[in-house]
């Protein structure tokens, strides 16, 4: 997929004089052709304008970091309120006509640049600052305790840590004091971020022309490796800015984790809790697939997937435990990847993915894992890419995927991306043929170490008798007690086809052991090997 194009000049906040009044972010914005950014624009200000007709300016505060987004929500205040005030009373509202109470939080471990913009701002623009220098929630206790606040407006986007759950209007956490928290950006992506910043010209903390690309404090924060710049001339790294991010989904990907430890440099596969190091050969893995279809289960369409898929499963060594079918419902789908996600180390399931009413599959695994359905950047700038303008952005369902859980993969190999969430991988596969495409993506990042661990192959054997049923009845229920680890079937081609006894297991001697003690308890030649391959 290309990045995504931001139609505006670089570095505004270096070689561009700022927009200083309200009155010219809203301009800037009505006149730019960036529909998207209109639509977010307008919808963030109806929020704000909502919020102030809620409470009186003294009831609201708005939180300030110096970050990328809380300088987007803070210009976006500035015109939400010259706007909720109406331009005749406000034709003289310049770049210091802004009453909102402004929160914050002076934190030792600050990047001094962030506190250098932050102090400037406040110059800049007559922000009436509440520097608080203890821990947020204590700090906000004692402010709510002191001043009449009942409403703050914060910079959250989805995608944030703190953003599962929340709405445009949220109340506080339990635990938290009571106020209600105003999310007007909560829908925006990376991309909307910086459309707003450049398109409106405003000065932003420099530490983004450095390549730092989401801002936390100087013990975990570094500049965004996708942005170096490889200088052979020069000892020092270089960064691009943070607005030339392609994939905005990597936007904390200059967050520094605590990763885990590796054996000799390769990365551990996680399965269920269990990395392929420590699993050990003979561990079976069980796997569920769920098919979503009403026309599977009227009998007009037939269900290919899930014979191709098991199949599949099969191959690299996973057990399935359990194929379904379930309706075109929310609930049903629900259900099923709640029951089925929890007793499996992985499930997979397809049909019912798109913008048709039908449709229902991710909102069902959303449910499931009790997260709501949100906006995703990468996968609504690839629709977009994908489809152009039959792709309407904002209401575009196919770009609603279930909030903080979501990993698109392989976007750039399949004409749609799996989509995984957590332990279920939803496959957007109609046909045979594209779930072989689907699937040898995920067979290709099982072999960099990815999603799923390749467990040792099952080995199999299979014999043939003429022998009656009831003659091998109970040999064979006596040799599946003898031999719990192995699976041991029996089963008819046709009524007319003599009998199928079939050993399945991880080992071949122990399945060569098993196969030798039925033919001890009967005639010799009683039965013989075939090969099903």
């Amino acid at each position: 997929m290309p990045p995504f194009q931001l139609k505006c000049s670089p570095s505004p906040s270096q070689d561009f004089p700022f927009l200083s009044s309200q009155m010219e972010i809203d301009k800037a914005i009505k006149e730019c052709d960036d529909r998207r950014l209109k639509t977010k624009y307008n919808n963030a200000i109806y929020v704000i304008q909502r919020a102030l007709a809620l409470y009186s300016i003294e009831e609201v505060a708005f939180s300030f970091n110096g970050g990328k987004d809380s300088t987007v929500l803070l210009h976006l205040l500035r015109a939400g309120y010259f706007l909720h005030k109406g331009e005749q009373s406000c034709t003289n509202g310049g770049v210091k006509d802004f009453p909102i109470r402004t929160i914050y939080f002076d934190c030792p471990s600050a990047f001094p640049e962030i506190n250098s913009f932050t102090y400037d701002a406040a110059n800049t623009y007559g922000l009436q600052l509440d520097i608080i220098r203890s821990d947020f929630k204590s700090g906000l206790e004692a402010l709510l305790k002191s001043k009449p606040i009942r409403a703050i407006f914060l910079g959250v986007r989805m995608g944030d840590p703190t953003a599962v759950g929340q709405e445009q209007f949220s109340p506080s956490s339990i635990g938290w004091p009571p106020f209600m928290r105003v999310n007007p950006i909560l829908d925006w992506s990376y991309r909307d971020v910086w459309a707003f910043l450049l398109t409106c010209k405003v000065h932003y903390c420099s530490l983004y022309d450095q390549g730092y690309t989401s801002i936390g404090s100087i013990y975990d924060t570094v500049p965004n490796s996708l942005l170096s710049i490889n200088n052979s001339s020069s000892s020092k790294e270089a960064f691009r800015p943070a607005y030339l991010l392609s994939d905005g989904r990597l936007e904390r990907a200059g967050r520094v984790k605590k990763l885990p430890h590796s054996v000799s440099g390769k990365k551990p596969v996680v399965a269920n809790g269990l990395t392929s190091m420590d699993l050990p050969k003979s561990s079976l893995l069980m796997a569920s697939a769920i098919a979503v279809g009403d026309e599977i289960l009227f009998g007009t369409a037939e269900d290919q997937l899930g014979h191709s898929l098991c199949k599949k499963l099969h191959s690299i060594g996973w057990s399935v435990s359990q194929t379904t079918v379930v309706r075109n419902d929310v609930d049903s789908v629900a259900e099923e990847v709640e029951r089925r996600q929890s007793t499996n180390d992985m499930v997979f399931i397809y049909g019912g993915v798109g913008p048709l009413h039908s449709d229902v599959t991710l909102a069902g695994v959303a449910k499931a894992f009790g997260v709501r359905l949100a906006p995703d950047e990468e996968f609504e700038e690839y629709l977009r890419h994908l489809i152009g303008d039959q792709c309407t952005g904002d209401r575009n369902e196919m770009a609603l995927l279930p909030e903080g859980i979501t990993e698109l993969l392989h976007l750039e190999k399949l004409m749609v991306p799996l989509i995984k969430c957590k332990n279920v991988i939803i496959f957007t596969a109609t046909n045979v043929l594209e779930l072989d495409d689907e699937w040898n993506c995920l067979i290709e990042l099982m072999r960099s170490g990815g999603e799923l661990v390749m467990a040792q192959p099952f080995v199999s054997k299979c014999l043939t008798t003429t022998l009656a049923d009831l003659e091998v009845a109970q040999p064979v229920s006596t040799l599946c007690l003898e031999f719990p680890d192995l699976y041991i079937g029996c089963y008819h081609i046709s009524r007319r086809e003599p009998l199928r006894i079939y050993f399945e297991g991880k080992d071949q001697d122990r399945i060569e052991s098993a196969k030798d003690a039925l033919c001890k308890k009967f005639q010799p030649g009683a039965f013989l090997e075939i090969n099903l391959s």
